[in-house]
């Protein structure tokens, strides 16, 4: 067989679809059966019925029915399956054929035309001949058709013509070409369906009633034969159930032939057809668990039945044929909507697929390596006359032969041989890439990164021996960064070789050295024998010479690679090579460090670089350079060394540069930094090892930062697990694995000489002027110059704390908000050594809080660095939290003439303004005055002076005062009017005489007034005496603008007597006042309740008997009755 019949055949792998011929449709020249056509082929969803149309002329001949076999005694089958025989029934074989004919109900030459589609129907019966194919005629019409049974000419003449037509009237269909095409043709295409069910069924029928004439003796490959044309024709059916039924019967009815090796061929042939049917409908079917037991089964059953060893190749062929249909129709389901998972995907049958065309490479080069002088044999033994096979599996120099030996021995060897050539021809290794392709795109997708890194290996290996060395290459540089990460040394090595081959092959000098370099390195696993010739490679390369073929490369590769190399040679252009050491892991390891992470500006920068080399002999590098964000600092870090590119292998234990194999070389660099980088980082940039020299070939092995490479965190991180103990090395030798990378440090100023001390007295209180002394004493032995004192609100507090903090150095007047919270650069001048200098700073906070103060104290120096004068800012800060609080509380209250506590006042009657101060500072106060700012809406009663002028407050100690105020009646709808403010002057008793007092403003609460309709008040004296006359006059006054009519009842107790009227009822007139005079008569002594007066206004009943009494006395003070005078002399004679 030719290599392309490995694939399996179209007709096998479609979804077969009943076949509908359409004839008497002219789609050329006619517009309307165009449209017809169109309507039938184009756009069909999903949700149409599966049918194949074609469109063929009406006197189509169709394939001849062979004649009926009517009995199976003498009858030997040659095959199992003609190979044209699905291709049959799918495109040639129609189950209905339908005519076509334009004829309208109410057609005036209607017998004519009748009689001209009988004929044409009678044209389609004779070419089908032997045939159980259906035949339906459409009638194309212009004209809608009425609804059944109310045309009767319509009627008639159907009848009529399906008696000429010998149809029944099932068969008989109109179709009306009006705006409603597509709906009348899916409902045609609804009843042509149901008439090539019928054909197919009656197909089946036929084929079934074959099977009683069989016997299991001679016709066991009929058995196969019958039961797969069932199986198809079930699914031409749509009846996938019993079509996968009977497919099964049929794999189970294969392998129950008697195989041999002429045979071999053809059984696993069928097999392989009947596997593939049976693992697509358990797919579509939603089970991929029957398909993927059923697929293992047909691999177990099938993978030893090898046949010829001479064409062993070939049994691999049809196994990796396998497994690639099975993983594309698991692929297809998963499009379709089948979820995978990691375990069980695509990708794992297009491996195995990717195998087996692997082991059929193998095969076919041990198989098919004739002699050069033996010829493809002529004529071909695998030409047939007709250029086709009949039977799908068999050798086509014995086709339909079924004995166990073959017939003739001499044609066998000759067609072995021709497969074998052909054989040969075959690119296997595009065959093996496009299996590990699909396969590493499956694996991608599932997210099986290890996998896919080994099928990827696998294709570049396969680009090799295609001699594609740029796309070999290109993966496994790709690979390779996974295996360095993961440590996978052994498989890297393996891969760099290849890699390595294929540099010398395209003559890639760059690439030739990197890989040349790793493979040095301590990653490889190759022997030092295989080391010493790649280093002797690397050396000639670096001698701009051609370096040795490498082994087992193909010898016309290596022709043409020698070719390049010299070349290169003879070429001028650039010689230099830069090599990123952080992508590979090289023979030589490098780590530069900091000796601190920060260093003073007048102290020198130290550096330390470490290399050392895993190669097997000792290596001469010409120079090593450190690179710094900071150019300038890079001319301070070189080592160079001068000598012949001959002499690298040369060990010299005199030379700075030349590195012996497990031994680490230290370099140390020093330099001073620069002032202005004070406060900035020093990183390395870059780390250059050059290796080789300008006369011949320069390689510059570059590791970014502070060195290492892609193995260096992996073995850093397992180095502090570890608890192995280290050995004890020489002094002059240090630990590799305890070396850390230090790439970058950090300039700081040079220690200040000089103190600075605080002195104040915290906490401060609000709005006063706190005095902060600040002390700055030099301890430097030189001048310090240019000293400048910040100081202020350390930055970065928050905003409100900001806004309501001032400083100033002013402290005899109070500081607005116009000041800063911070001072800047304050010049203070220079300072000689052991000299001090202080500096008073007053601070004004408004609000509350906790604050952090920053004084910074900066200056130059003067000082000599490594021999280099050097001019150092110096700065020294000191913060300093302080507190602030209130300096007192103050409380306002109204009350009473009587001192009661008021919650409103009353207009135009008098009424204390109370004011409590309540000292909560540390520190005595002392209050310089206190003023009471009243608001337009109050007045005074007497004069209002301050009665806490120089007044001394300690801590917890409190000072009263108090106002007599009176409210003029409120405006209308307004009933609460402000008081006014209270300001209180003060500072603290310990403050200079300069610092100006603090003024604290203290808003008085608003008060409600309201109008009272009488206003009473008492006069009388202010004590009185046992059983002395105590007289007292009541005041009513009226201040409505009405006339009040009040009740008056004088309530009696037991401490007095009185004379007056005790109930009374008065009328006072509007804006007048009525005077009441009595005379109480004290009978006890102490403080006596005054006998009650009870008033009641009729008028104003709100106006309660308890309101009216706030305003008069309650009680009084009774004296006792003191002796007369000459009692007095009596006792005293």
């Amino acid at each position: 067989m030719r290599p392309t019949h490995w694939d399996f055949p179209l007709e096998l792998c479609c979804r077969p679809m009943a076949f509908v011929a359409l004839t008497g449709l002219d789609v050329t020249y006619n517009a309307i059966h165009r449209a017809i056509w169109d309507a039938f082929c184009a756009n069909r969803r999903a949700d149409r019925v599966p049918i194949s149309f074609k469109v063929l002329p009406g006197d189509h001949e169709y394939p001849k029915c062979k004649q009926r076999r009517t009995a199976y005694e003498w009858y030997i089958p040659k095959g199992i399956l003609k190979t044209g025989w699905m291709n049959k029934h799918l495109n040639l074989v129609p189950a209905l054929v339908v005519v076509f004919y334009e004829l309208d109900w109410d057609e005036a030459q209607w017998k004519e035309k009748q009689s001209e589609c009988s004929t044409r129907v009678e044209i389609v019966r004779q070419s089908l001949q032997g045939r159980n194919t259906k035949v339906a005629v459409v009638l194309i019409q212009k004209k809608t058709p009425l609804p059944p049974g109310e045309d009767l000419i319509a009627s008639e003449r159907a009848a009529a013509l399906c008696n000429a037509c010998d149809l029944s009237g099932k068969s008989l269909f109109v179709l009306p070409h009006t705006d409603h095409l597509v709906g009348y043709i899916i409902r045609l295409e609804n009843a042509f369906y149901e008439h090539a069910q019928t054909y197919y069924y009656t197909e089946i029928r036929r084929v079934k009633s074959h099977k009683e004439f069989l016997n299991k003796t001679t016709h066991q490959l009929l058995f196969v034969r019958h039961q797969f044309k069932t199986a198809f024709f079930s699914e031409l059916k749509q009846d996938t159930q019993n079509a996968l039924k009977n497919y099964r019967s049929a794999y189970n009815l294969v392998h129950e032939l008697r195989a041999h090796e002429t045979n071999m061929l053809e059984i696993k042939t069928m097999a392989g057809f009947i596997n593939y049917k049976i693992c697509r409908l358990c797919f579509q079917h939603n089970a991929p668990l029957d398909a993927i037991a059923q697929f293992r089964k047909h691999v177990d059953l099938c993978k030893k039945k090898i046949g010829s060893s001479d064409l062993a190749f070939e049994h691999t062929a049809w196994m990796s044929k396998q497994f690639q249909a099975f993983g594309d129709l698991f692929d297809e389901a998963i499009k379709l909507g089948l979820t995978a998972i990691q375990t069980q995907n695509p990708g794992f049958y297009y491996q195995q697929a990717a195998y087996y065309a692997q082991e059929r490479k193998q095969l076919a080069n041990q198989l098919c390596n004739h002699d050069s002088l033996a010829t493809y044999p002529s004529p071909d033994p695998l030409e047939t006359p007709s250029g086709l096979m009949d039977f799908f599996g068999q050798r086509p120099w014995r086709q339909g032969h079924q004995s166990i030996e073959p017939p003739d021995n001499e044609k066998e060897k000759v067609g072995i041989l021709a497969l074998q050539h052909k054989e040969r021809d075959v690119d296997h290794s595009e065959l093996i890439i496009t299996l590990l392709s699909n396969a590493v795109a499956q694996f991608k997708k599932y997210k099986c990164p290890r996998m896919k890194s080994h099928l990827m290996v696998q294709m570049g290996e396969e680009y090799y021996y295609a001699k594609d060395y740029t796309k070999a290459l290109k993966l496994l540089d790709y690979v390779m960064c996974d295996y360095r990460s993961e440590r996978w040394w052994k498989l890297l090595t393996f891969i760099l070789s290849t890699a390595l081959k294929c540099a010398y092959l395209m003559g890639q000098i760059k690439d030739y050295i990197t890989y040349s370099l790793e493979l040095l390195g301590r990653s490889s696993t190759l022997s030092d024998e295989q080391k010493s010739r790649v280093e002797k490679n690397l050396i000639k390369v670096l001698m701009n010479e051609s370096p040795a073929p490498e082994p087992e490369c193909d010898s016309k590769a290596i022709k043409s690679a020698q070719k390049m190399w010299a070349d290169r040679i003879s070429l001028a252009g650039s010689n230099v090579f830069t090599i990123e050491m952080q992508d590979y892991v090289p023979f030589v390891e490098c780590k530069a460090r900091f000796l601190a992470p920060s260093f003073h500006i007048d102290d020198p920068v130290q550096l330390h670089v470490y290399l050392r080399a895993d190669c097997p002999h000792p290596f001469r590098f010409s120079k090593l350079c450190v690179r710094f964000n900071n150019q300038e600092y890079n001319q301070h870090c070189v080592v160079e060394e001068t000598y012949q590119t001959s002499d690298i292998l040369e060990a010299s234990s005199q030379g700075t540069m030349c590195l012996v194999p497990g031994k680490t070389r230290q370099c140390t660099f020093k330099f001073v930094a620069r002032t202005e980088d004070v406060g900035k980082k020093v990183e390395i940039t870059s780390v250059d090892l050059v290796l080789g020299s300008d006369m011949g070939r320069c390689v510059i092995l570059n590791w970014r930062g502070g060195g290492g490479d892609a193995a260096s965190c992996q073995e850093a991180l397992q180095a502090t697990r570890s608890f192995k103990r280290r050995p004890k090395l020489p002094d002059n030798e240090v630990c590799w694995d305890s070396i850390a990378i230090l790439a970058s440090t950090m300039v700081i100023s040079r220690i200040p000489r000089v103190s600075v001390q605080l002195r104040h007295e915290p906490p401060t209180l609000t709005n006063e002027m706190y005095c902060l002394a600040v002390t700055v004493k030099s301890q430097e032995v030189t001048t310090a110059g240019d000293v400048k004192l910040t100081a202020g609100l350390k930055p970065g507090q928050d905003a409100n704390l900001t806004q309501t903090t001032h400083i100033t150095l002013d402290g005899t007047e109070m500081c607005d908000d116009s000041c800063p919270a911070l001072l800047p650069d304050i010049p203070i001048g220079d300072l000689l050594p052991a000299a001090k200098v202080e500096k008073p700073l007053y601070i004004r906070c408004a609000q509350v809080g906790t604050r952090v103060f920053l004084v910074h104290v900066s200056y130059v120096v003067t000082t000599v660095v490594e021999g280099k004068e050097i001019i150092c800012k110096c700065h020294k800060d000191e913060t300093i939290t302080i507190e602030t609080v209130v300096p007192f509380d103050v409380t306002a209250k109204f009350v009473s003439t009587k001192f009661e506590n008021m919650d409103r006042v009353f207009a135009d009657i008098p009424f204390l303004l109370m004011m409590d101060i309540l000292s909560a500072s540390p520190w005595a106060l002392t209050i310089d005055t206190s003023r009471l700012e009243l608001a337009p809406s109050m007045t005074s009663v007497d004069q209002m002076e301050s009665q806490l002028a120089q007044v001394v407050l300690q801590t917890g100690e409190s000072a009263s005062e108090c106002f007599c105020l009176q409210c003029p009646p409120a405006p209308v709808n307004q009933s609460g009017v402000a008081s006014g403010r209270y300001i209180i002057s003060w500072k603290r008793t310990s403050a200079a005489k300069s610092v100006p007092v603090v003024k604290t403003v203290i808003t008085l609460p608003h008060v409600i007034v309201e109008a009272i309709p009488l206003y009473v008040h008492a006069d009388l004296p202010s004590f009185g005496r046992v059983r002395e006359s105590l007289p007292v006059k009541y005041w009513l006054q009226n201040r409505t603008k009405l006339v009040q009519d009040v009740e008056i009842f004088v309530e009696p107790n037991d401490a007095f007597m009185f004379s007056g009227l005790k109930q009374i009822r008065l009328r006072i007139l509007p804006d007048t006042e009525q005077e009441l005079l009595y005379n109480f008569y004290p009978l006890m002594a102490g403080y006596q309740q005054l006998p009650g007066l009870n008033i009641s206004i009729p008028r104003f009943p709100a106006v309660s008997t308890q309101l009216l009494r706030r305003f008069l006395p309650t009680h009084i003070f009774v004296k006792p009755q003191g002796r007369r005078a000459d009692e007095v002399i009596v006792v005293a004679a």
